[in-house]
């Protein structure tokens, strides 16, 4: 399942209890927090995409190598 915001990156919706829905454009990683906000962080490589997508926790992974990694980010809806 898909699903499209103001910014018009697309997002593909996760298995998890954190996110509901993660994009990726060329180093922009795109992502949907199921309790509120859509966040943009910058500058992600496409291995770091892909490692969240297969991860077994996409929350986890996300916290570990995304939040904690400290990519700068911005609040896009």
């Amino acid at each position: 399942m898909w699903s499209f915001n103001t910014t018009k990156m697309k997002r593909q919706a996760v298995d998890s209890s954190n996110l509901a829905s993660v994009g990726y454009d060329p180093q922009t990683l795109e992502v949907e927090f199921k309790h509120g906000g859509i966040y943009q962080y910058y500058n992600v490589p496409k291995s770091v995409y892909d490692g969240l997508m297969n991860a077994s926790s996409h929350g986890q992974y996300f916290d570990r190598n995304i939040k904690k990694a400290g990519y700068r980010y911005s609040k896009v809806g």
